[in-house]
């Protein structure tokens, strides 16, 4: 069983940056809250300011799906997952002798 992170980023324009703040640290505690969360961090690019990240790390990825189908994480984190940049998000973590994630079609697993 792999550790999962999860990285969304999100381009924030100056004049929504308090409303983002207030709305990815709700995120950010509806999340934390779930079981098998492990930490999560909030952050700005310090060369390119509208970007931000969210970065959260799960004991493993069925934890994170489980938590994304709870009522206080539909509420208050999904919504605000769904203005991330359309991109993949969740990582495996690597360990030195551990087998990787397979790259299969999804349909296929």
């Amino acid at each position: 069983m792999h550790e999962l992170v999860v990285v969304n980023r999100f381009r924030v324009d100056e004049a929504e940056v308090a409303s983002f703040r207030v709305d990815v640290h709700a995120a950010l505690a509806a999340l934390a809250a779930r079981p098998g969360y492990v930490d999560g961090r909030i952050g700005r690019n310090v060369d390119e300011p509208e970007l931000w990240l969210l970065t959260t790390t799960w004991v493993n990825v069925g934890s994170y799906r489980r938590a994304l189908s709870a009522f206080e994480v539909k509420m208050t984190a999904v919504p605000l997952l769904s203005r991330a940049v359309d991109e993949p998000s969740a990582y495996a973590c690597d360990q030195p002798g551990a087998e990787l994630n397979e790259q299969v079609p999804r349909e296929l697993r």
